[in-house]
């Protein structure tokens, strides 16, 4: 009787503690399942950290100078005055020194008006060297003085360059006009044509070359015909 009771409370109790075992064994199923979840949490941040802190470096460093550039200031006024001197070939009385002065005022980028005033002494003709005392003119008849407005273009703008390290603005030129010359002792229509080469130096500063054609007719010595009077001129002039 006494073995059947025991049985039968053994049995009870076991049947008991099989439940209470299925639960401890799912808590510590829990509970490792957490810790480990923990522990990848903490070992991806740790990793996101070093990648932030150890970025590799790059490639190429790239190393850029600066260039910083001068803009010339070419004053705004437009105006400009200036002189030059060369060398005149007057028809029949050969090459003689020339100066003269001139003032420019400049409409747009490009056009430009220009007057003109110069003077150049003639020498003698072969006529007069040949024939020993002749002379055709007097000294003060002798004095080539011409005077001419025109109309310039400015094209092909560029830049000259002295050395590597210096640059000036530059530009060619044609220029047209109409005047006078006062020559052995009369006043002649002249046209002029032209074209030359500039630089501006300095911002405020214009060196020129240039050649000239002041086209006339006369009659000095018997025959009426157009002569040209061919000017080849170094100049200079300011704006203000």
């Amino acid at each position: 009787m006494e073995t059947r009771v025991r049985r039968v409370l053994l049995t009870a109790a076991a049947l008991l503690a099989l439940p209470g075992c299925a639960t401890v064994q799912r808590w510590r199923t829990h509970r490792a399942a957490v810790r480990e979840a923990r522990q990848e949490a903490r070992r991806e941040a740790a990793q996101s950290a070093a990648d932030v802190g150890e970025m590799p470096p790059p490639v190429i460093r790239p190393e850029v100078v600066r260039r910083h550039a001068k803009t010339p200031k070419i004053r705004s006024s437009n105006v400009e005055i200036g002189a030059d001197f060369g060398v005149l070939s007057i028809e029949d009385f050969g090459s003689h020194p020339t100066y003269g002065i001139e003032l420019a005022y400049h409409v747009t980028e490009d056009f430009f008006l220009r007057a003109e005033l110069g003077r150049a002494t003639a020498g003698r003709t072969s006529f007069e060297t040949l024939g020993g005392n002749i002379q055709l003119l007097t000294e003060a008849q002798r004095k080539f003085t011409y005077y001419d407005f025109g109309l310039g273009y400015n094209f092909l703008p560029g830049e000259a360059f002295i050395g590597t390290r210096h640059a000036m603005t530059s530009s060619f030129y044609l220029l047209a006009g109409a005047g006078g010359t006062q020559f052995a002792g009369d006043n002649k229509f002249t046209v002029n044509v032209g074209a030359g080469y500039q630089v501006l130096p300095l911002d405020w500063l214009t060196v020129r070359l240039g050649v000239e054609d002041h086209i006339f007719q006369t009659s000095l010595l018997g025959t009426n015909k157009l002569t040209n009077n061919l000017e080849a001129f170094l100049g200079t002039s300011v704006f203000f």
